[in-house]
C-alpha cells in the first residue's frame, strides 16, 4: 500500500455533474482543485441516468415514427431491432462523454483521484483508489457533491429484481417486464420498453402516479400510456418475487400472481452519504442521509459544503449543476449567491412527455386561492394524417388578481423544448396579458400557449382532493423521483 499527500483549497468528492461544475469553475477562478470518483466520471447523469436513458427513448420512438410515415405516402419493411447494437452504440457514446469530461477537468488544471474518497476531519480526506493505494487531501474546503443511488425492495425475492442502473446493461430485451414505482424512472421506462416492443405492467401502490405534478398531466399521461398497451395497476403492490426456471412469478399484494422476464424496480433514490466519514466530524444528515446543508449549501461543519442529490433538495442535474456553481463562485469568486427554487423547469421522457414549470393547479388552489384555468387539448399536426399518435394537452395556471402565469405544463411531443423557453417567462414574472400580446409561431405546437383565451370553468370538486395529494414542500418533492 502506498499513500501519497496532497494540498489543495477544494477537494470535491464525487465527479458527477455538480461536482465536475463545481471543481471546474473553482480551478478557473484560480484555486487549486482535486476531485475524487469511486466509480466514472459525470456520475448517474452521464452513465446510468439522464444521458443513456434518453438514448433509449429516441429509439423506441422509431416503430411509431415508421408508423406514422405511411400517412405521408412512404411504405417501408416491418422493422427489426437489435438489441445487442443499441448498447455497444449507446456504450461507445458514454466512453466519448467520460474522454470529454476528463479533457474539461485537466484542461483546467484540476487533480483527478480515482477513489472513493472519506473525510478524516474538518479539512482532510483519504481517497482509497485501486489496489489499496491511498492519497490524504488536505483542502481549506471540501465538497461533498456523491450524489444518490437507487433503492432497492425489501421483499421475499427482492435479488431477482432490477434497478435502474441495471437496464443499461441488459444483454437482452425482457419479452415481458414488471415494474415498480410511480415516479420518473418508472413511468419513463415504462414507455421506453413498450416502444421497443415489450409488454410491459406497470405496478404503483398510489392512486395515479407522478406524484405532486398537475393532477390533469398525471390524468392525461395515463390515459396516453393506457392507450398504447402499457397496462397501468394503480393502489397495487408488489408483495414477492419467485424464479421458476426462466420465468419470474410476481406475487401481487391481492394475491394476484404474474408470470415475467424481469422485475425493474423503480421505487425512488437515496442521498449516497454512506461510508463518507461524516459521523466522525459532525456533518449531520436527516433520517434518509441527506446531508444538512444551509442556503449557501455549507454543513454544519464550516469547511464542508455540499451539493446535489446527497442534499435531497431537487434531483435533477441542472439544479446541481447551479448549486456547484454557486459554491464556487461564493468560495473564490467574491460572490454571495444562493440558490432559487421557486421556478425550477422539469421534463418527464415519459411516452408522451411532460414538461412543467411553476405552480400545479392544486399548489395554486392552496397557496393563492383565487386563479383562472386555460387547458387546449388537441392533435398534433403530425398526426392528422396517421390516425395516430398521442393527444397534447396544455395548461396555464394564472393569478386572478394579479394576472401572473404561475403554473405551465404539457404533455405531449416536444414538451421539454416547448417549456424550457416558456420557463424564462415565468422566472421574468409574465402575465397573460404579455403572453395573450404575443404573436406564436405558426404552424406549431408552441402557440397554443401565446392562443388560450378561454377560461376553464369553475371545478365542481372541494378542497378534498387539494389536501389528500398535494405534497408539503410542492416545489421540491414534485422533483423527486419516488416510489409514491
Amino acid at each position: 500500500m502506498t499513500q501519497a499527500e496532497l494540498e489543495v483549497d477544494l477537494l470535491v468528492m464525487g465527479a458527477g455533474s455538480g461536482g465536475v461544475r463545481a471543481a471546474r469553475v473553482a480551478a478557473g477562478l484560480g484555486a487549486r482543485v482535486a476531485i475524487c470518483e469511486e466509480r466514472f466520471l459525470g456520475g448517474t447523469c452521464v452513465n446510468v441516468g439522464c444521458v443513456p436513458k434518453k438514448l433509449m427513448v429516441y429509439g423506441a420512438h422509431y416503430a411509431d415514427e415508421r408508423h406514422e410515415a405511411e400517412g405521408y405516402g412512404w411504405s417501408t419493411p416491418a422493422p427489426t431491432h437489435d438489441w445487442s447494437r443499441l448498447m455497444a452504440n449507446k456504450d461507445a457514446e458514454i466512453q466519448r462523454l467520460h474522454g470529454v469530461y476528463q479533457r474539461l477537468l485537466e484542461s483546467k488544471g484540476v487533480t483527478i483521484l480515482r477513489g472513493r474518497g472519506a473525510l478524516c476531519g474538518p479539512t482532510e480526506a483519504r481517497v482509497t483508489g485501486p489496489e489499496g493505494a491511498t492519497h490524504l487531501v488536505r483542502a481549506k474546503h471540501i465538497l461533498i457533491a456523491t450524489g444518490g443511488r437507487a433503492t432497492r425492495l425489501s421483499i421475499p425475492g427482492a435479488e431477482h429484481a432490477m434497478i435502474s442502473d441495471d437496464v443499461f446493461t441488459l444483454a437482452k430485451r425482457p419479452e415481458r417486464l414488471v415494474i415498480v414505482g410511480g415516479g420518473y424512472i418508472a413511468v419513463e421506462f415504462a414507455g421506453v420498453f413498450n416502444g421497443y416492443g415489450s409488454r410491459v405492467t406497470q405496478l404503483y401502490r398510489g392512486a395515479l402516479f407522478l406524484r405532486g405534478f398537475d393532477h390533469d398531466v398525471r390524468a392525461h399521461l395515463d390515459t396516453e400510456m393506457r392507450r398504447r398497451g402499457i397496462d397501468l395497476r394503480f393502489r397495487r403492490d408488489i408483495a414477492a418475487i419467485e424464479r421458476v426456471g426462466d420465468t419470474l412469478r410476481v406475487t401481487l399484494d391481492d394475491g394476484a400472481e404474474l408470470e415475467t422476464d424481469a422485475v425493474l424496480a423503480a421505487i425512488g433514490r437515496a442521498p449516497n452519504s454512506d461510508h463518507l466519514g461524516l459521523e466522525g466530524t459532525g456533518v449531520e444528515t436527516n433520517p434518509r442521509g441527506a446531508i444538512l446543508v444551509d442556503e449557501r449549501f455549507r454543513t454544519s461543519v464550516s469547511s464542508v459544503y455540499a451539493i446535489g442529490d446527497v442534499i435531497d433538495r431537487i434531483q435533477l442535474t441542472p439544479v446541481a449543476l447551479a448549486e456547484g456553481m454557486i459554491v464556487a463562485q461564493n468560495l473564490f469568486g467574491n460572490a454571495d449567491r444562493r440558490a432559487e427554487y421557486d421556478v425550477v423547469p422539469s421534463a418527464v421522457f415519459s411516452t408522451p412527455p411532460i414538461g412543467s414549470v411553476g405552480m400545479t393547479e392544486e399548489e395554486a388552489r392552496a397557496e393563492v386561492g383565487a386563479i383562472d384555468i386555460y387547458t387546449s387539448r388537441f392533435t398534433p399536426m403530425k398526426n392528422t394524417m396517421t390516425g395516430s399518435g398521442p393527444k397534447t394537452l396544455m395548461k396555464l395556471i394564472v393569478c386572478r388578481e394579479t394576472d401572473r402565469v404561475l403554473g405551465l405544463h404539457m404533455v405531449g411531443p416536444q414538451a421539454g423544448e416547448i417549456v424550457q423557453g416558456f420557463a424564462v417567462a415565468l422566472k421574468c414574472g409574465a402575465t397573460k396579458a404579455q403572453f395573450d400580446r404575443t404573436i406564436g409561431i405558426h404552424p406549431t405546437a408552441a402557440e397554443e400557449f401565446v392562443t388560450m383565451r378561454e377560461k376553464c370553468p369553475e371545478p365542481d370538486h372541494d378542497a378534498q382532493f387539494v389536501a389528500k395529494e398535494r405534497p408539503t414542500s410542492p416545489r421540491i418533492v414534485h422533483h423527486r423521483w419516488e416510489h409514491d
